[in-house]
């Protein structure tokens, strides 16, 4: 198209008519990333525990899968791992599976299988609850069992007063990739606090015993009754034959859903360090500087965390023995302990390498900058909800 000196003109001051300005096509502007998806991690690639988990019983914790906690009440045995079986043809590289590997076919009535992620109440004050604007939301998520039958995904909704709602899917073909979507109203009465703590938890339920299923579902939000959380849940956990899988999950403002939102790697990892940070490596590495502390023959080593973490940890998790720990000074020393704990902020830890004999006196002076390293072992610090 041939352009006037009318057209040129504007273009070299950047006053463009909107009529001579290409226009993406509109699923090009549906597809720019804008972190629609409240869910962190919905598509199973990020986990920094490892990809394997076995003998998950009684517990409320993370294994696998970062921002995926499993929580077991007595319903069997599980193992929880990072898969590679995904839909076919939907970009999804990892799915989390689980597998049962003792039965309980008989459940208690107090006993709960689940998967779940927890929300920060900061993250959600756009969805505008308690007001007359809130906004529904639209859970999508593909999943896969050999076990057809309804299952539940169960909100709740942590506040002044305790609430939920809950929503039931069904698997009906055994052993194939099964996209799900469900539409949730929002909550017009209780607006969720303006915090770092959860006050959004998803649920993925698994398996149920009579006191979550005895009452009538909870498909509108109403004050917590466990009766009314799980109803119609089949028992995941009768068969050693039972596994689940799931990825892509979704969970989005509106009542459609939209295709998932891929984020860039690095995006998503930063995301997920925010409440799990984990420093390992396959040969030694330096992973923070110190000083020396002649009185207690101690390297504290800072270690800055590469975002900021939703709240200072209180604890450093290692691994290994003394050996996969060194510290250098003049020389490379083995340590005499694992690492220990020694304090935190939302953006560093300082942590004790311990080394009797070390002094400034071997080489540098007292306050110089130290490195420690590892070898089969690790460094974590957890703010998990």
């Amino acid at each position: 198209m041939a352009l006037s000196k009318i057209d040129v003109a504007n273009m070299l001051t950047g006053e463009v008519p909107n009529a001579n300005v290409a226009k993406l096509p509109a699923s090009k502007l549906e597809d720019d990333i804008n972190f629609r998806n409240i869910i962190i991690n919905g598509d199973m690639s990020l986990a920094q525990r490892g990809t394997s988990t076995s003998g998950i019983t009684d517990g409320n914790t993370y294994h696998t899968v970062d921002r995926m906690k499993t929580q077991v009440v007595t319903a069997g045995t599980w193992t929880q791992t990072q898969e590679t079986d995904v839909p076919s043809g939907q970009g999804f590289a990892k799915s989390l599976k689980m597998d049962c590997t003792t039965a309980d076919a008989s459940l208690g009535a107090d006993d709960f299988l689940i998967v779940r992620q927890d929300v920060e109440g900061q993250n959600l004050q756009y969805l505008k609850y308690g007001t007359s604007n809130a906004e529904s939301v639209t859970m999508s998520f593909w999943v896969k069992s050999n076990k057809t039958g309804t299952y539940i995904i169960w909100l709740y909704h942590s506040g002044t007063s305790n609430k939920q709602i809950s929503k039931s899917y069904t698997i009906d073909s055994a052993n194939t990739w099964e996209k799900k979507t469900l539409t949730f109203a929002g909550d017009t009465a209780q607006a969720f606090a303006n915090d770092n703590d959860a006050r959004l938890r998803v649920y993925f339920v698994l398996a149920a015993g009579s006191n979550s299923q005895s009452g009538t579902l909870a498909t509108s939000w109403e004050a917590y009754v466990k009766a009314n959380r799980a109803v119609g849940q089949v028992n995941l956990a009768d068969s050693t034959a039972n596994e689940w899988y799931v990825t892509g999950v979704q969970l989005e403002a509106g009542q459609t859903s939209s295709d998932f939102e891929f984020l860039p790697y690095d995006v998503n990892r930063d995301r997920c360090y925010r409440y799990y940070y984990k420093v390992s490596s396959s040969g030694f590495r330096y992973v923070g500087w110190g000083q020396v502390d002649n009185d207690n023959n101690n390297i504290v080593a800072y270690i800055d965390f590469k975002t900021d973490m939703r709240a200072a940890p209180s604890a450093v998790e290692t691994t290994g023995t003394a050996g996969n720990y060194k510290v250098r000074e003049a020389l490379t020393y083995t340590c005499d302990n694992v690492p220990t704990f020694n304090n935190a902020d939302i953006w560093y830890s300082a942590v004790s390498f311990k080394k009797s004999g070390i002094t400034s006196s071997n080489g540098f002076a007292q306050g110089e900058m130290l490195k420690c390293g590892m070898d089969g072992g690790y460094l974590a610090w957890s703010a998990e909800l």
